[in-house]
């Protein structure tokens, strides 16, 4: 099991059933394949589709059906076209549960700075200030570091997406929960010791009693 498969296991396990959840593009779109059987769940893309599900198979992808990314997805029964304006509508509107996003950087205040690199050219910043702003729930599912540096970190170095605390921060070595008094150490990555997981992290985390280990399946 690859690092971007634990995440999106572990990140299907914080779905609840008869939600509206919004899947950020890249890493975050993989959590469609991993819903536990039984958990009905409508999965929200902004470029207007309620109703995501996993990912094609190999020469099943219908060209006109894909993410806010461009990538190719499948439809659940009872799967809805909308426009941007009804899409944007229910973003900030408050409608959505959760929305999952993926992360460049997070810091001790669980702000999150996920949609630019300054210098670098990018496609824009899409609806991830919108997602952050207007979602109920914000999870961040991110690789815990990129080119063997930190990406948790105790201040962002990056420009911040919003500055609203996020609620869940999930890497493939740690499940950990942003709170007013810091970040909050609660689950480690399979077969991650605690040590290895403070070793990684340049932000400090708070860490208090036994943390088990993610449950996956």
């Amino acid at each position: 099991m690859d690092a971007k498969e634990i995440i999106a296991r572990r990140v299907a396990r914080e779905i609840r059933p008869g939600t509206l959840v919004n899947l950020g593009i890249g890493l975050p779109s993989l959590v469609a394949n991993y819903v536990p059987e039984g958990i009905d769940v409508f999965f929200q893309a902004e470029n207007g589709v309620i109703g995501l599900g996993a990912r094609p198979p190999e020469g099943m992808a219908e060209k006109s059906l894909t993410d806010a990314g461009g990538g190719f997805v499948t439809a659940v029964p009872g799967a809805a076209s909308i426009d941007s304006a009804m899409s944007f509508g229910l973003i900030r509107g408050g409608h959505l549960d959760m929305t999952v996003l993926g992360g460049l950087q997070v810091d001790e205040k669980g702000h999150l700075a996920n949609w630019m690199v300054p210098g670098r050219m990018v496609p824009g910043m899409g609806g991830a200030m919108d997602l952050v702003a207007g979602a109920r729930s914000v999870v961040v599912a991110m690789l815990h570091s990129a080119k063997g540096e930190p990406k948790i970190l105790p201040e962002c170095t990056l420009p911040l997406t919003a500055e609203r605390r996020v609620d869940l921060i999930v890497t493939e070595m740690a499940v950990i929960r942003p709170t007013a008094s810091g970040l909050e150490l609660r689950e480690r990555g399979p077969g991650v010791s605690i040590e290895q997981i403070l070793a990684a992290t340049a932000a400090h985390l708070i860490i208090a009693g036994d943390i088990p280990e993610m449950e996956l399946d």
